[in-house]
């Protein structure tokens, strides 16, 4: 008997709810740690908060002007599903931050007048920012600007992958905050600390929870070590036939894939087989329903 799924309607219904979460989050960031502290994030938004740190117009207003019609052209011509979902959050961080920037949130808002801690910002807002880049890719949309140009330009042109085009668009970026915060080296360095946190943690949230380590075992007991697997590890092998290219000795190759906490385990398991060789490499990702199964 297999678990129960979740059905379609809810499954959707979840994904937008942690959308409009992630663009309230989103909106807090930028209000709290980015604004008022003399730095452009990565990718368009750097641009809008560029615009309004010279020309006092809100990135909320600049985030439409520049999602919408990208937004548009990505449902026609790359993927409807994606542009949709991602339109949403946009339309929700917008208008977030418009009614933030409206309130009088000073208690909240991170800022020294002094200079001092200005490292802060941009480390919480990029970690904050990966989590929240992350949380929307897994639920099939993401925060719209380089994103949707990227996945354009990479349907047009499969060579081209769309990490080159936001990394291209993040140096044009960073360059240009030198000029804008009045000739200074501080507001790039500040940039860049902020995309690699942002990187880092987005990547962590996409693969955390799915990274798992695979075990390719060379073996003449292959039964055994699979009872054992099977017995220990809750996980089971594949087997497949194989010949030394030396000896030209017939053997089995076991493959598995386990958590990651369990490499131990199978240390220990395969300790019991002094004639057995194997190898492990890290997985990123798992794809599959890993669920555990009740059996009849």
């Amino acid at each position: 008997m297999t678990e129960k799924k979740m059905s379609p309607a809810l499954s959707v219904f979840l994904d937008y709810g942690v959308l409009l979460a992630m663009a309230v989050l989103m909106a807090l960031n930028y209000q709290i740690f980015i604004l008022q502290n003399s730095f452009a994030p990565s990718g368009i938004n750097g641009l809008a908060t560029m615009i309004q740190y010279l020309f006092n117009f809100s990135v909320g207003y600049f985030s439409l002007i520049i999602n919408v019609p990208l937004a548009i052209i990505c449902a026609l011509f790359v993927d409807r599903k994606f542009a949709v979902r991602t339109m949403v959050f946009v339309l929700a961080f917008s208008g977030v931050l418009l009614v933030l920037q409206n309130m009088d949130m000073s208690r909240f808002i991170y800022h020294t007048d002094d200079g001092r801690s200005t490292l802060l910002a941009p480390v919480v807002s990029g970690a904050v920012n990966g989590f929240i880049y992350g949380m929307c890719i897994r639920h099939g949309a993401s925060t719209g600007g380089t994103d949707f140009i990227g996945e354009f330009v990479h349907k047009r042109s499969p060579s081209y992958s769309m990490t080159h085009v936001v990394f291209a668009v993040n140096v044009v970026i960073a360059s240009m905050s030198y000029f804008v915060y009045g000739y200074n080296i501080e507001p790039v360095a500040l940039c860049i600390i902020y995309s690699l946190l942002t990187t880092v943690v987005s990547d962590r949230c996409l693969h955390s929870g799915k990274q798992a380590w695979r075990v390719e075992m060379i073996t003449s007991h292959p039964d055994e070590i699979t009872r054992a697997v099977i017995a220990e590890l809750k996980h089971s092998t594949t087997l497949m036939k194989v010949e030394g290219g030396y000896t030209h000795q017939g053997k089995t190759m076991l493959v598995c894939v386990i958590n990651k906490h369990q490499i131990v385990q199978m240390q220990q398991i395969l300790s019991r087989f002094p004639d057995t060789f194997a190898c492990v490499s890290v997985v990123s990702e798992t794809v599959g329903n890993f669920r555990r199964v009740r059996r009849k």
